[in-house]
């Protein structure tokens, strides 16, 4: 009985396996949320992080320390062994702000590791000890194994999460906050002090450029895109100088390789010569446009990554989403309570020092230590000494303790044969001034805590400037920039098209990404994506690599209409259509057919002659019809009648000219590149050999083709217009060598596309401050006839201060007097900007 009693005691204590699990499961993730992956809101660290920072602050005393040193020490506080432990210091000390590094840490940039713990060396830096410790303000928590204590968070009072960035994977959810300027961030909490609004922004030690349209201020859901600094160095190379955040230089090479193997940008090399600064050499194929490779590069390759931050942080033992501003709003209150609980902590001291000061002045001034040589017992000295100070204790803050009256017992005979009262009286005016200070600073405390802020900016704000650039990214069509890497053929008869069929008609060069247009004899067209062998139907008439929303190709044509027997002419663009679809051309009578079709790039109307049968009615057997008489419409339209008389055929009579006109560009100076859509500046109607002139403030101007992936950087161009030889350029800049400003006016002597020409000396000072084709330009100069003077403002007429001459010129000085600002005044617009405005207007 009692075995079987056992027996069912044990079977009531078994459960579930999948409840176990369950439990289990939740307990674990818990733990991983909460212990290892996601940082606390309070300091932004991880345990791990906020173990080794702890060690570090036992362990200092100034000097290095060897890290395998500091590994043993956190090994203490933290369970999950030495490597975690290693590989949080390494990365916490690339982050360059809470540890000073000795040794080869490795370098973020170039994917490098750091040498072993036992080879390098860390201290806490002195903005660590500043704004990280203070065990007064600190809560602690006893170590996993009981023997030490360690804190829960530690009392940092800076937004030190913001400022380094975090990534972790927990079980469930992950986190991902970017790290933001070190300045902008104690900026951005002095304006939230102050109740002003704040805008944060990534910025990454590794620079670059980043777009932050969809940002989201670091919630779940945004994006930033991050993109190398590429510069086109000649016709031959491209150098990157910054990579991308969250890249290497090795992985951004190989990044490239790839892409130039699958045929995707044409290149002969890419050396990395990187050392102190980064430099990647991409050496170009004969023939390749730098512009295209740029945006190529960005379009397939690592040069620009897109990245999703998602804030999540503890807050109360519980993860939470939040955003930057959110994180920096905590932070910054944080630190305004932790400076309040400090001058509170500082106040009581002053006030403890200035009562113990107040008792030794009465204790020794009134000679009550005399009174208490006759006492014989201790509890006789202490109410003597207690009976003497009665007079005194109504200017006390607080009651006088046993253990004050211990204290004043401590004095030595040493110091009370040297008490100096006139000394004592100028400690306790000291500790009453500081004390005065004190509170004056807890009661203006939001102003304090601004003062504080700014004495961080000022102490450790120099060489934490931004270093990665804001900008807005044009979107890059991967299909328009991708290299030639297939040829496209055709077999018309059997219908298929392809780069696989090499023993058939060649069409083009082609990319593998591009979409192909196809037209057929029977009237209908298709777009379908290039493969190696693709049907499309027989009878194909026309065949090339389709543009999606190119309003300059204009198509053709004249068809028979099956149901009527009448031959239609129409013109028709194709801008954007659903791919693999066939769309009839025709009104879609049986027996209709094309009898006339032509693609003309540049909207070209040909004129064509219309044979009818010998069986026709009509007198005349031909007649000529000119396309530039019908208007170019969609796709969808029917045309217009040729004639109701049965054709024979339709034969080529002789090529036209555009009826489109030229094109109008415009500029966009946010993104540097030209564009059809009306944004930014206007630059004129382009046609043929139209070509576009720039200036850049290095001195050198050249002239451009106005295609549109052509890229002008907007913070080095000075001057982009459409080119007119017979307009003076007047150009106003500073000499480097001689430290002067000059004053050059020259006709464009030069007629070579694509190559820069410089016009001013080559010191490295050197610069172009305003550039101008107007015919009577005016600038306004702001100069100092001494230092000491004030400034003064001074309108000129450029053509009055120099005279035309070649592009080499020196030019004329501007003034004798120092120059300290020179602006434009009357910038014109041009006499096509002028008619477009009138036109849109109307």
């Amino acid at each position: 009985m009692e075995k079987n009693k056992d027996l069912d005691d044990k079977l009531s204590d078994i459960g579930p396996v999948s409840g176990m699990y369950e439990n289990w499961f939740l307990d674990y993730a818990s733990y991983v949320i909460l212990e290892r992956a996601v940082p606390a809101v309070e300091d932004g660290l991880k345990p791990v992080q906020r173990r080794i920072m702890h060690a570090m602050y036992e362990m200092d005393d100034g000097r290095y320390n060897k890290v395998a040193n500091v590994i043993g020490q956190t090994m203490q506080y933290h369970p999950h062994g030495d490597a975690s432990i290693g590989d949080a210091i390494v990365n916490l000390g690339q982050k360059d702000l809470l540890i000073d590094t000795q040794g080869n840490w490795g370098d973020m940039r170039t994917g490098d590791g750091a040498a072993a713990p036992r080879y390098i060396e860390a201290r806490l830096s002195k903005f660590a000890n500043d704004i990280l410790f203070n065990p007064q303000t600190t809560n602690w928590q006893v170590s996993y194994d009981g023997r030490k204590r360690e804190p829960v968070t530690l009392p940092v009072k800076f937004p030190l999460l913001l400022a380094q960035g975090v990534e972790g994977i927990a079980v469930g959810l992950a986190t991902k906050i970017l790290p933001h300027n070190f300045c902008e961030l104690i900026e951005a909490s002095i304006d939230l002090l102050n109740n002003q609004p704040i805008t944060l922004h990534p910025d990454f030690p590794t620079g670059g450029m980043i777009d932050v349209s969809n940002y989201n201020d670091g919630q779940k859901g945004g994006k930033v895109r991050i993109r190398a600094r590429i510069e086109d160095v000649d016709k031959k190379m491209l150098v990157i100088r910054d990579i991308p955040f969250s890249t290497t230089t090795t992985s951004l090479m190989e990044s490239i390789v790839k892409a130039s193997d699958a045929g995707k940008i044409k290149i002969k090399k890419v050396v990395d010569n990187t050392a102190k600064d980064v430099e990647i050499q991409v050496h170009l194929a004969p023939g390749v446009s730098p512009d295209i490779t740029i945006d190529a590069l960005y379009a397939f390759t690592d040069c620009e990554v897109s990245i999703s931050p998602n804030a999540c942080v503890i807050i109360d033992e519980k993860p939470h989403f939040v955003s930057a501003s959110q994180i920096l709003r905590y932070n910054t209150e944080q630190t305004m309570e932790l400076l309040r609980r400090e001058l509170e902590i500082k106040r009581g001291e002053l006030l403890e020092k200035i009562l113990f000061s107040s008792l030794e002045k009465i204790f020794i001034e009134n000679k009550i230590y005399r009174d208490i040589e006759e006492c014989e017992t201790w509890e006789a000295v202490l109410k003597t000494i207690d009976a003497g100070l009665e007079p005194f204790k109504p200017q006390f803050y607080r009651i006088i303790t046993e253990e004050d009256l211990v204290k004043l017992t401590e004095i030595r005979i040493k110091r009370i044969s040297k008490f100096d009262a006139f000394k004592a009286d100028e400690l306790m005016r000291g500790l009453q001034a500081e004390l005065e200070e004190t509170e004056k600073q807890l009661a203006n405390l939001r102003t304090y805590t601004i003062r504080y802020y700014r004495d961080l900016l000022k102490k450790y704000g120099k060489g934490r400037e931004r270093k990665t650039e804001i900008r807005t990214f044009d979107v890059i069509a991967a299909n328009v920039v991708a290299a030639n890497n297939q040829k496209l053929y055709v077999n018309r008869t059997d219908g298929f098209i392809g780069y696989g069929l090499k023993k058939d008609e060649f069409v083009c060069d082609c990319s593998d990404l591009d979409d192909v247009i196809i037209f057929r004899r029977d009237g209908v067209f298709k777009v379908v994506k290039i493969g190696e062998k693709v049907f499309v139907g027989k009878d194909i008439l026309y065949v090339n690599v389709f543009r999606k929303n190119d309003e300059r190709m204009v198509y053709n044509m004249v068809y028979l209409d099956g149901d009527s027997g009448y031959t239609m002419a129409k013109r028709f663009q194709v801008l954007a259509i659903t791919r693999d679809r066939e769309y009839d051309l025709t009104k879609g009578g049986k027996g209709s057919k094309c009898l006339h079709f032509s693609a003309n790039p540049n909207g070209e109307a040909e004129s064509v002659t219309v044979q009818l049968s010998q069986g026709s009615k009509a007198k005349i057997k031909s007649l000529d019809y000119d396309f530039a008489g019908l208007d170019i419409k969609g796709r969808q339209s029917q045309g217009n009648i040729v004639t109701k008389h049965p054709v024979r055929k339709v034969v080529f009579k002789a090529a036209g000219v555009s009826t489109l006109g030229g094109l109008n560009l415009w500029y966009d100076e946010v993104i540097g590149r030209l564009n059809t859509d009306q944004r930014g500046k206007f630059l004129g109607n382009f046609s043929g050999a139209d070509t576009l002139l720039f200036v850049t403030k290095n001195g050198q101007y050249e002239l451009t083709s106005f295609e549109l992936t052509n890229r002008y950087e907007p913070e080095n161009l000075v001057l982009l217009e459409k080119y007119n030889p017979e307009k003076i350029l007047s150009v106003v800049y500073y000499e480097g060598e001689t430290k002067n400003h000059f004053v050059k006016r020259f006709k464009i002597e030069t007629s070579t596309v694509g190559k820069p020409f410089g016009f001013i000396g080559e010191h490295k000072d050197s610069k172009v401050l305003v550039a101008s084709t107007e015919a009577q330009p005016q600038i306004q100069v702001a100069y100092r006839k001494d230092k000491k003077m004030p400034q003064e403002v001074t309108l000129y007429d450029v053509d009055v201060l120099a005279e035309v001459k070649g592009w080499k010129a020196i030019g004329s000085r501007l003034s004798q007097y120092i120059v300290q600002q020179v602006m434009l005044v009357n910038g014109q617009e041009s006499d096509e900007a002028k008619q477009l405005g009138l036109w849109q207007q109307q």
